[in-house]
């Protein structure tokens, strides 16, 4: 029997605090405007996380939802991998954290640490582990409290991210039906790492704008074409892009790349910012909720981020 990892259940959870670009502005004395920072990047608002609320409380309502929506219990659970790039400590991870708040006395957790790629390396670690037999139920997460490590007086970035937490819950099935993750591509070029990145603990982000973006649309472009390649698929067959939401432009972008109308690239960044490694499960819970994803559809995540990483996955819902 040929294991293959489905997607069983999705959860995402933005904390109360909304700003738009106005409050955000007027709540740090930024010399910006809402025009300003929509033109540049769709961003409308974002989530900010209370103070004392760490990536893991965050994460836990994520995971509730995950596991109500796939009629799972937590002692199903065989592991859980948390991608963050703002975890509550240096250690116990935050997956260990997240494991106990759930009231989960069995299986592992650990972190994995790609920053906003980071939810695409865990759901490859995590397909990788099902298909070899070693879990039957793993909760993948991206969570993140970004507000924690931003400069509120460089409006270049600090206008850019929220925080958030999206799970999926991965489930092992004989995949005869052909559902499933089907493949997960991954990079890094590390002689890049100094364009995005936080510098000590605690460190506060530091980004040169222009050259990410310059690098994600080539890189991006790059590990699509890997993906549909690798499994004898065409552009025409993606159903659903969603991809990291980081900028409006480059979302964009590689919706034109693949052909698809706007009305299937899913697009959350101009409510939520940039989420970091929680973006892409925040939006796919969002997507798969609502009744836009449905089964059968062939959905592209794509993702990149500090290292620099990037990567993409194909999965059939």
């Amino acid at each position: 029997m040929t294991l293959r990892a489905i997607i069983a259940g999705t959860g995402g959870y933005l904390p109360e605090l909304a700003l738009d670009n106005d409050a955000l502005a007027a709540r740090h004395g930024l010399d910006t405007s809402d025009a300003w920072i929509r033109e540049r990047t769709g961003i409308r608002r974002r989530h900010i996380a209370a103070p004392g609320q760490m990536a893991s409380d965050l994460a836990l309502f994520a995971c509730q939802a995950a596991l109500e929506q796939a009629g799972a219990m937590v002692d199903e659970v065989d592991g859980i991998l948390v991608a963050t790039a703002t975890p509550d400590s240096v250690f116990p991870s935050t997956a260990a954290r997240l494991q106990a708040k759930l009231g989960m006395e069995r299986g592992f957790a650990f972190d994995i640490a790609a920053a906003c790629t980071g939810f695409v390396y865990a759901l490859s670690v995590a397909d990788a582990m099902i298909r070899v037999g070693q879990a039957r139920n793993l909760l993948v997460v991206g969570t993140e409290v970004f507000s924690r490590i931003l400069d509120w007086t460089d409006r270049g970035t600090c206008v850019l991210f929220g925080d958030g937490a999206g799970a999926v819950l991965l489930r092992a099935s004989d995949a005869e039906d052909g559902r499933g993750i089907l493949s997960c591509h991954l990079h890094a070029d590390g002689r890049h790492g100094d364009i995005l990145q936080v510098e000590g603990l605690p460190g506060q982000l530091r980004m040169a704008g222009r050259e990410v973006f310059r690098h994600a649309v080539a890189k991006l472009a790059s590990v699509v074409d890997e993906a549909l390649e690798s499994n004898g698929l065409t552009k025409s067959d993606v159903a659903w892009l969603v991809p990291h939401q980081a900028n409006l432009r480059i979302i964009e972008a590689m919706g034109r790349k693949l052909g698809l109308p706007q009305d299937r690239v899913v697009v959350s960044v101009d409510r939520h910012a940039n989420t970091s490694a929680a973006s892409i499960p925040l939006a796919l819970a969002e997507a798969t909720r609502d009744g836009r994803i449905a089964r059968g559809d062939l959905v592209l995540m794509e993702a990149i981020g500090g290292g620099l990483t990037w990567g993409a996955s194909l999965a059939r819902f």
